[in-house]
């Protein structure tokens, strides 16, 4: 039993015709009542049998599976109904739909086999594949292709997790959760642009702020308004400073492309770290640079070091024609070494805060100055560790006062040219310090060779009174102390 189809069948379901003068038109008609009823809402019991059920139910009706025997052979894919106690097969056409009992699916017939429309419990059909898009209770557009109006919407799992997935075709691209106020943008959180993690704000969709970033590389916080925290260092840490530089790089590389082309933007730089218990190096290229200097407190327990060129000290000048080459900020503790300093205005170093304290602890060389090589005071610490040159005249080569001090550990000074001092090489005043105990000085020099007094206190260690560079006899008055 079943039909193929004949010219005197329907086209569709192959029901046969009544034709005119037919014998037997019953049996015509109840052939035609049978494959409707065998084919109306289609609902089979299974698609995986090979073999024809032992007892089965008028009426029933299966998808014959591959490979079929026994009574099913040669009909696989077929429509298999029992009826009237007998098989009927009828052979599908292409977009036929058959609800499966077995697996709580429906199935579509295309391309020559049954699938499943659904994959059962509700999940997305099959056939909704490669839409353009899709309204939920509202329209969808060319840019919101999956469009949804409800006051909630669930993503659940299937009985272990579940993850929602944003992804972006390239790092300069969006990947974000947008949130609204009447279709204006007022935050936002995503990889926005780059691949680092955003948090913005907005009060009006125009202009926004960046309230918090994670770093992709290190996955540290930061704060864009509040500038923090801070990068906290694991490790030594070396920036390079040279004139073919750019401020806009890392500073992290000894290359034009990585450099910073400014001292200062280097200072800033390590300011802005937590030191942690590791130095930070600024290593400066040769040239002659005029920034005025100001070094900045900075935090943890490491070394921040300004180096030029500690062979040839000439090789990295810094030069100003008004205020100071480096000023020390409150309790800022660097060690310098490796520069000429010189000023045509001004002084060449400024030390005048509590706290401040300088280290100089390689080569470097002290050019002309109207006014002082050094000024230290107000509580303010120069530390001066290694030989140097004194190859300009100046005011004073160091001027020491209020509650300031100044060490110097055994070491050689270079005096040429025959500098001339126009005040004193050495001024000392209003509880000044200065401990000179094992340096020597070479060269000559002219001028007063040291002034102290309001109880200022110089310590030669019994260097006498010629212990200082000049041509004239130095002094102590008004409580100051010379030995």
């Amino acid at each position: 039993m079943g039909f193929g189809l004949h010219m005197n069948d329907t086209p569709n379901l192959a029901l046969p015709y009544i034709l005119p003068a037919q014998a037997q038109k019953h049996v015509t008609h109840n052939e035609a009542i049978r494959a409707i009823d065998g084919l109306m809402q289609l609902s089979v019991a299974s698609r995986t049998l090979t073999t024809p059920p032992g007892s089965p139910a008028n009426g029933e009706r299966y998808i014959v599976s591959a490979t079929a025997t026994g009574g099913w052979t040669g009909q696989d894919g077929k429509v298999a109904a029992f009826q009237d106690g007998a098989w009927a097969f009828y052979v599908p056409k292409e977009g036929w739909l058959a609800w499966c009992a077995a697996e709580s699916a429906l199935l579509v017939y295309r391309a020559g086999a049954w699938s499943p429309l659904s994959s059962g419990g509700g999940d997305l059909p099959d056939a909704f594949d490669n839409l353009t898009h899709a309204g939920i209770n509202t329209t969808a557009d060319a840019t919101n292709r999956l469009a949804l109006k409800s006051p909630a919407s669930l993503f659940d799992n299937e009985g272990a997790g579940h993850q929602q997935k944003i992804n972006k075709h390239a790092s300069g691209d969006t990947a974000s959760m947008l949130y609204q106020t009447n279709y204006s943008g007022r935050a936002e959180m995503g990889l926005a642009g780059d691949d680092d993690f955003h948090f913005k704000v907005s009060p009006d969709g125009a202009t926004w702020i960046e309230a918090l970033k994670i770093d992709r590389y290190t996955g540290r916080v930061s704060f864009p308004v509040m500038g923090g925290p801070r990068e906290v260092l694991t490790a030594g840490r070396a920036y390079y400073v040279r004139t073919d530089g750019l401020d806009s790089n890392t500073g992290l590389a000894n290359t034009s492309g990585g450099a910073f082309k400014t001292i200062q933007k280097a200072i800033d730089t390590v300011a802005a770290l937590d030191l942690s218990i590791y130095n930070a190096t600024i290593y400066c290229g040769a040239g002659t640079r005029t920034e005025n200097l100001v070094l900045k407190r900075t935090l943890g327990s490491g070394m921040p070091i300004l180096e030029g060129d500690v062979a040839t000290p000439s090789n990295c000048v810094l030069t100003v024609s008004s205020g100071q080459c480096i000023a020390l900020d409150t309790g800022a503790v660097w060690t310098l070494r490796g520069f000429k300093l010189g000023t045509t205005g001004g002084w060449c170093v400024d030390i005048p805060q509590p706290g401040c304290h300088l280290i100089i602890d390689g080569k470097m060389e002290y050019g002309a100055t109207p006014l002082f090589h050094f000024v230290v005071a107000v509580g303010g610490t120069l530390s001066i560790k290694a030989a140097y040159a004194i190859s300009g005249s100046a005011y004073s080569h160091i001027f020491v006062q209020a509650g300031g001090t100044l060490f110097y550990t055994p070491g050689a000074v270079t005096l040429t040219g025959s500098p001339a001092w126009s005040n004193v090489f050495l001024n000392v005043t209003s509880g000044g310090i200065v401990s000179a105990g094992g340096i020597t000085f070479t060269g000559a020099a002219t001028g007063k060779r040291y002034d102290v007094s309001l109880n200022g206190v110089i310590n030669t260690f019994g260097g006498g009174a010629n212990f200082f560079p000049g041509n004239s006899a130095g002094s102590a008055s008004s409580g100051g102390q010379y030995a």
